[in-house]
């Protein structure tokens, strides 16, 4: 995220309750075979991404990338 869109994720991010979080116009899952948590709606829809953890920066930036082209999808419609 840093290299891509100069987010430093370590600085930027931090573990958040559900319930300070307003509710979503939207809720996807993003899949990686881990559960999520209920946010007080159903997901919209499951993206399925391959969970990059353990795995090479090249793979990290393959999802990060399919997450914007899908990120760009949804707003088309």
């Amino acid at each position: 995220m840093k290299e891509l869109y100069g987010i430093d994720m370590e600085k930027k991010q931090y573990s958040k309750l559900i319930s300070s979080i307003p509710e979503p116009d939207i809720s996807i899952s993003m899949g990686c075979d881990v559960g999520c948590p209920f946010i007080g709606r159903a997901f919209d829809d499951n993206w399925k991404f391959e969970d990059p953890t353990g795995k090479t920066d090249d793979d990290f930036r393959g999802v990060i990338q399919q997450i914007e082209k899908n990120i760009l999808e949804l707003k088309k419609k």
